[in-house]
Order: C-alpha cells, then sequence, then structure tokens
C-alpha cells in the first residue's frame, strides 16, 4: 500500500502510451493500450523486458483493458517511512512514482516506478460479481537469456505441490516441461530481473513457464469447486476446478505483480518491494509478538541419547526439550506430527503419552513456549475452538502445514489462519505453502514461512541436490519475497565425499560453520536448533554461541555476494555487528574491511571458521578472538561448502 500524494484526474488523453519513471529518473515503465495493454521496463533507457502482454480476461469473454477510449490517467507519488518489526531491518525508505489508469469498463491499472524497479496491479471499481477467467501476461525478455526457475515438483498436477524445489539454471530458449513458482530472476544483461507477487489476498498465484522463445508466461491455479481428503493427515486437495481462476463481489485490487531489477547479485538479498507494497498491519498492536529460537523435534527424529526413559513424541521427550531450550534460552519448542493422531485430524485431542497442561505448565515456568504443529484445513475446520482452546491454555502459536496449493480459496484460507491467530495472540510459521507475498507486513503475528528447499530435503535426498550451491541460490531470489524457515543447526556435517542421507541420523552437505552462518545470512525471526538436544550438549561452546545469536536485527548489508557462488552479509543489533558468510562446494578467501565500525573505538571480535581440517572433517571448527577497530580488516578461509560467523562486540562488554 503507497502513501499517495498531489493526485489528480485529467481528462482522456490523446496518446496511447503512459510512462512514469521512478525517483531517480533511471527506472522507467511505458504503458501502451493500443490493443490491451502492454508493459516496457527499462533501466536508463535500455530495455530489460519488452511490450509484456497484460491483462485479466473476464468470465463473459471481454477484457478488462480494451483499449485507449475513454481512459483516465492520474500521478501520483509515495514518499514514506516503513516501520517493518520482524523483518531483516526495523524501516526502511520507499518511495516512488504511480501511473493510475481507470478504464470505462470499470478495471484500472496502477504501476509503480520505484528506484528498486516496477510494479503493476489492475483494480476494479465495479460493484457486481467479478469473475476473471484468466489473468495473461507474457513477459518477453528474449532469447538466450539466462533464468533460474523453480519448476513444480508434480508433473501430474502442477499447482498442487508444496513449493520447495532446487533452481534450474537455464536459458528462455528453452520450452518448460513444467511451470514454475514463483520467484523467478532473468539476467537481462544490464541487470538481473526477479518476477515476484505482493499483497495478494482472495486470488490465486503466478507460476511461469517459458516458452521457448524468449518469454515467461503466466499461468494461475483454476478456482477449486471441490476438495477431497487424502486417506494420510486428513490432508485435502482439489478434487474440481471451475473454468475461471478466481471470483470476486464489489471493488477489489488484484496482486502486485513486480520486476525487482538488481544491478548488483549483492543487492537482490535485501530487495524490498514486496514488504513495501503490501497492505500495512491489520492487526494493531504487536508488542506480544516474540521471535525467537525453537529446539526442534521432527528433524533430529526425537533421537536423544543416553537418557533414562524412551525418546520419542512422548511427555519425558518433551520435558527434556524444554529444559534444553530454558538452558540455553531458546524462546521456544515444537511438537511437531505426532502429537496427536494426524491421521483422524482431531486437534483437540493428544495422543495418550502427550500430557499436554503438564508441558504448558512446566514450560511456562521455565519462560519457555510451546508451538503446536498442525494441518492447515484441518485447524481451519475448527478454527476458533481450536485457536480459543490453545491460547487458553497458554500454547504460543502454531505451525501449520500442508497447504501445498496457491489458489484463490487457498489465500483465503491463510488470510483466516492469520486473522484468528492474530486475535487470540497465537504466532504462526507457515510450511508447505506457496512463496510469500508480503503477508508478513499484514500480519506480523506470522514469523516465517517455508516455501524453501530447506535442511529436511538432506534426510531423503541426494548429493545431486548440491545443497551447499542451492544455500548460495536462493538467498538472492527467494529471499527477496521474504523470510525462510530453512531450519538449519545439523551438529553431523558432510563433506563432498562423505555425505550420506540418513532419515533418522542426518547429516548436512557442507561444514559446521556453514550451518553457523545460516543463522546470520538468512532472514528468519523465527528459526530452529534443528539437531537433538543431546548432540548439542556435548558441543556446549558451539551450542551456546548459536543460541546467543539474534533472529532480528535493526540493519541488514550484503557485503559481498554472487549469485551460486558465495554469500557475505553483515547485521547489526544495538551496537553488536554479526558478519555471516557461505560459500558453495568452492573453498574460497574473504577479506572483510571493518571500516562499518564507529571509528576511535575498540572491538572484540569472536570468530568461528572453519578448521583446518574442515575439507576432510566438515565437523572441524575453531573459536578466535581479536581486537579489532574501524581501521582493521578480516581475511578468513572457507573450506568447501564452508561458512563463518564474526561477532564485534564493544570491548568495554
Amino acid at each position: 500500500m503507497l502513501l499517495l500524494v498531489a493526485a489528480v484526474w485529467p481528462f482522456s488523453m490523446q496518446a496511447k502510451s503512459y510512462q512514469v519513471k521512478s525517483p531517480s529518473g533511471r527506472v522507467s515503465a511505458t504503458v501502451n493500450l493500443d490493443k490491451g495493454a502492454t508493459i516496457t521496463v527499462a533501466l536508463d533507457g535500455h530495455t530489460l523486458l519488452k511490450g509484456a502482454n497484460i491483462n485479466l480476461l473476464l468470465n463473459d469473454g471481454q477484457a478488462a483493458l480494451q483499449g485507449d477510449r475513454g481512459v483516465k490517467a492520474k500521478r501520483t507519488k509515495a514518499s514514506h517511512t516503513i516501520d517493518a518489526p520482524f523483518y531483516r531491518q526495523r524501516q526502511f525508505r520507499f518511495e516512488a512514482n504511480q501511473l493510475d489508469l481507470l478504464a470505462p469498463t470499470g478495471f484500472g491499472l496502477r504501476v509503480v516506478a520505484s528506484n528498486e524497479g516496477v510494479a503493476y496491479r489492475f483494480y476494479t471499481t465495479r460493484t457486481g460479481e467479478t469473475v476473471v477467467k484468466n489473468e495473461s501476461a507474457q513477459y518477453q525478455f528474449g532469447n538466450n537469456r539466462r533464468a533460474w526457475l523453480s519448476p513444480s515438483t508434480n508433473v501430474k498436477n502442477p499447482f498442487q505441490m508444496a513449493f520447495q524445489n532446487i533452481y534450474h539454471d537455464t536459458t528462455l530458449d528453452t520450452l518448460s516441461t513444467v511451470p514454475s513458482f514463483l520467484p523467478a530472476t532473468v539476467d537481462c544483461g544490464q541487470a538481473k530481473v526477479t518476477l515476484l507477487e505482493s499483497d495478494a489476498h482472495a486470488y490465486p498465484g503466478m507460476w511461469v513457464e517459458a516458452d521457448g522463445k524468449g518469454s515467461l508466461n503466466a499461468l494461475f491455479a483454476p478456482y477449486p469447486t471441490r476438495m477431497d481428503y487424502h486417506p494420510w493427515r486428513r490432508m485435502t486437495y482439489v478434487a474440481e476446478t471451475a473454468n475461471y481462476i478466481a471470483t470476486s463481489k464489489g471493488a477489489r485490487v488484484y496482486p502486485w505483480r513486480i520486476m525487482q531489477i538488481s544491478e548488483k547479485d549483492a543487492d537482490m538479498p535485501t530487495a524490498n518491494m514486496v514488504y513495501a507494497l503490501a497492505e500495512p498491519n491489520r492487526i494493531g498492536d504487536t508488542s506480544w509478538i516474540k521471535p525467537g529460537k525453537v529446539s526442534w523435534d521432527w528433524w533430529s527424529d526425537w533421537n536423544l541419547e543416553g537418557v533414562d526413559f524412551r525418546a520419542g513424541i512422548n511427555t519425558n521427550t518433551y520435558l527434556y526439550y524444554i529444559d534444553f531450550a530454558a538452558k540455553h534460552k531458546l524462546e521456544y519448542i515444537i511438537l511437531d506430527e505426532g502429537w496427536y493422531d494426524s491421521n483422524k485430524g482431531d486437534i483437540m485431542h493428544p495422543i495418550a503419552d502427550v500430557d499436554l497442561p503438564r508441558l504448558i505448565s512446566y514450560a511456562n515456568k521455565r519462560h519457555v513456549g510451546i508451538i503446536l504443529w498442525t494441518v492447515f484445513n484441518v485447524i481451519d475446520e475448527q478454527l476458533e475452538e481450536a485457536c480459543s482452546h490453545y491460547a487458553k491454555m497458554g500454547v504460543k502459536g502454531f505451525k501449520v502445514d500442508f497447504l501445498d496449493r496457491n489458489d484463490q480459496t487457498a489465500f483465503e484460507m491463510v488470510d483466516r489462519l492469520a486473522d484468528a491467530c492474530a486475535r487470540h495472540h497465537l504466532v504462526l510459521d507457515l510450511h508447505g505453502i506457496y512463496t510469500p507475498t508480503g503477508l508478513n507486513r499484514t500480519y506480523p503475528n506470522v514469523l516465517n514461512f517455508e516455501s524453501v528447499f530447506g535442511m529436511e530435503e538432506v534426510k531423503w535426498g541426494s548429493l545431486k541436490n548440491n545443497h551447499p550451491l542451492y544455500d548460495v541460490t536462493f538467498p538472492f531470489i527467494r529471499m527477496q519475497s521474504g523470510s525462510v524457515d530453512f531450519t538449519p543447526g545439523a551438529l553431523r556435517n558432510g563433506t563432498r565425499k562423505d555425505w550420506l542421507a540418513s532419515y533418522t541420523k542426518p547429516m548436512s552437505q557442507g561444514t559446521r560453520c556453514h550451518q553457523a552462518a545460516e543463522y546470520v545470512v538468512y532472514d528468519s525471526p523465527l528459526t530452529m536448533l534443528s539437531d537433538v538436544p543431546t548432540s548439542y550438549e556435548r558441543e556446549p561452546r558451539f551450542t551456546s554461541f548459536l543460541a546467543s545469536l539474534p533472529t532480528v536485527f535493526d540493519k541488514t548489508t550484503v557485503i559481498e555476494g554472487q549469485m551460486g557462488s558465495h554469500l557475505v552479509t553483515l547485521r547489526q543489533k544495538g551496537d553488536i555487528y554479526y558478519i555471516g558468510g557461505l560459500t558453495n562446494w568452492d573453498e574460497r578467501d574473504v577479506t572483510i574491511n571493518l571500516n562499518f565500525l564507529p571509528a576511535g573505538q575498540a572491538f572484540k571480535a569472536t570468530l568461528l571458521t572453519d578448521g583446518i581440517n574442515a575439507d576432510r572433517n566438515a565437523n572441524d571448527h575453531r573459536f578466535e578472538t581479536r581486537q579489532v577497530s574501524a581501521a582493521d580488516s578480516l581475511t578468513i578461509h572457507m573450506a568447501s561448502g564452508g561458512g563463518f560467523v564474526v561477532v564485534i562486540a564493544p570491548a568495554t562488554r
């Protein structure tokens, strides 16, 4: 949502082309209404996206925009500071110029040009029912453009999947075999353009597929007309669909379509247009919302060692997790799948082995919150009852899983959950969900999203998935849309030669320090310590170091980075600075100039770096402390699949 000033409606203009430029004048968007609508995006006069055909196609066969006749245009400016709780920085400045074109059909097109890129959205002023049969978007980038696409993993029903896949490094003259979900990035030579969405409500999410001729064409999931249940987890799936994609009544806006422009790869992980264009906070007070770290059970398969009880989904195991979280001042534990009989879908009754009232009481006394796992449709079917019941018991939130679709009714369900949980002061961690579209601005109690090929994939994956490569690719693309629940923290770490998949004793690809760096490099206001507490207890210094890292920061800057190669991120919280670095399977040295520190002050730097033998034993790491100042620099070696973390605090601390 934009703060608009100096808005006026002039009479219809004679020209069929309208242009809007960014405040800097470097980014421009030109809309042509000759035969519908096209939009061209340029940087410094050089075309990045040429003549993209865009329109809404209505169920009556008409198009929302049908030419220039009778169109009214207005121009406005936006300039405001956005408060951003639980985002990668506490606040940031957003400035843009906006063009608004209203057609006699009762539909309009808004186009925004900021210094970061261009966005457009359709809207309607009509009062009756509007049925959108399809939305057309043909983004013409040109042949041989390099692109990073993440295809659906469900070939038979591509619109029903978990939104988790690696990025395929391809070119746009290669025909897509299945559609890809957003974000999608295209190298246009002068800059990279990333396609994103923002402020999406009651409307399906966009997919794209390459036509083999230099364009990415949009696709949308059709509107569901009948749902059915899987035989497991009581999960629903779309059984029948309509011949349209969306329906609504009255005036409304449709989602923003964003073309984020990045001249340098290092600018990509901190792009802000998705958050800036999302609807502002709907819930009011956010003081009750608590980000933090979680002692997580599922990834390590509840595999405690050396205890005198049977480890698993039971009260004694979770008491142990609570004690571990309390000792290290972790804010939460999660009771993941299994605390209720998921095949029955009975969220209101825990299994006999889990004494939930006892666990909540014990956790509250130890200042640890409990988050409960559930399935999207299961909680939605008893939403008020479940939220009221568990909030009164003292539960702090839900981890909701297996939505696995992004049609209109999926977006409506997510909004219902976010609203109900906010009213009952419950936080949300959303898994098996579509790529975020700024919902964390609208509902700040939504702390994190999955929609990432995260650590869980190493439990059953293969070396060809190349996690170290993915780990330094997705922050440049996926993180433009919002935070990621990547679930790092593995203490069993594998080199390229010795990594093995294991469900019960999973191992990360890459070094121990690669895992630690992900807590700094990735936006993740609610993040996991994914390994088992008894393993962390054997590594007290490393565990204390992880536990001390914040999950929200005041400022974030990428010091250097190249997509698919490496990434070094600087974050600040108060007067403490955190630097995290990641590399792919290539070892490398990086030099960090500390001139961001206040001049004339002494600081102490704590370095966690790959050990000298990390190339053959990925667990190997070392700690070191140094006295540093703004005049100094640090040169750090990262092993193959390696990483590092540096914490710099005033020497007087």
